[in-house]
């Protein structure tokens, strides 16, 4: 059995948190294999987000945890929430649970298991099933021919918003990690791969927040600055960092985007 803190990120959700909270709860409760604990990543809320989840903790000491980031970013606080935890699984997902819940243990049993040391889902897999805007389809598609091409990081998703990562790994990878809004999450799968931690992509059911506040274009030219950024700086190199899987598998897989069957 495995301690695993999963982490909502969250600005201003006070109209879900509370809901989303008690679904991953009852989750939890039919799912005993593990140690689970909310953690809500506070990022800078102006609303009562903030209040609900420090309500919510005092109702469920040990199972849901409030961390408030005063900071905005959601790498940021991500970087804090998963530096900070004493889980062996440190995991995330959105607030509105866009990501179907059941694939947690898709996400989690390979790192418990010591099989891999990074997770991430994929919306982008022939397996998938996702449901979105084509404006937001095209921008993703268009996203990932980017960081493969100038970055060559070999993941097919690295914006979606549900990943883990074992203990070990979150204490070496996230302090290399610069960035503190949306391409944290690109930075830090970059910097996993080219430090050679073993990958491993979890094709996932998807449906877009049509209501969320996220600037497509703005988050874009930042994405862009990152990779700029890391192509001309270089990508840091974690100071132990051996060999953690071969340049390829046997039948020519990249180990970077390698799905659970």
């Amino acid at each position: 059995m495995a301690s695993v803190d999963v982490v909502l990120p969250v600005y201003n959700e006070e109209s879900v948190i509370a809901q989303s909270i008690t679904t991953l709860l009852e989750w939890f409760d039919g799912h005993p294999e593990h140690e689970w604990r909310v953690v809500v990543a506070n990022n800078a809320s102006t609303d009562r987000t903030l209040a609900i989840a420090r309500t919510l903790s005092e109702q469920h000491p040990g199972r849901v945890a409030a961390l408030d980031v005063p900071a905005k970013g959601k790498g940021l606080a991500l970087r804090i929430a998963w530096l900070t935890s004493p889980a062996d699984v440190n995991a995330y997902m959105d607030v509105d649970l866009s990501t179907d819940i059941e694939h947690l243990p898709e996400l989690v049993n390979p790192i418990a298991a010591g099989d891999v040391d990074v997770t991430y889902g994929t919306r982008l897999d022939p397996r998938s099933q996702t449901t979105r805007q084509l404006f937001r389809e095209i921008v993703a598609r268009g996203y990932v021919f980017v960081f493969q091409t100038l970055l060559g990081l070999r993941v097919s998703d690295a914006q979606c918003g549900f990943k883990a990562m074992s203990r070990d790994a979150t204490r070496e990878i996230l302090p290399l990690v610069l960035h503190t809004h949306w391409f944290w999450d690109t930075e830090m799968l970059m910097v996993a791969q080219e430090n050679r931690y073993r990958m491993r992509a979890v094709p996932v059911k998807w449906i877009e927040d049509t209501d969320s506040s996220v600037a497509i274009i703005d988050t874009a030219l930042d994405d862009l600055r990152g990779i700029w950024r890391l192509r001309s700086g270089g990508v840091p190199r974690v100071s132990r960092g051996e060999a953690r899987w071969p340049e390829r598998d046997g039948d020519g897989e990249q180990p970077g985007d390698r799905a659970i069957p």
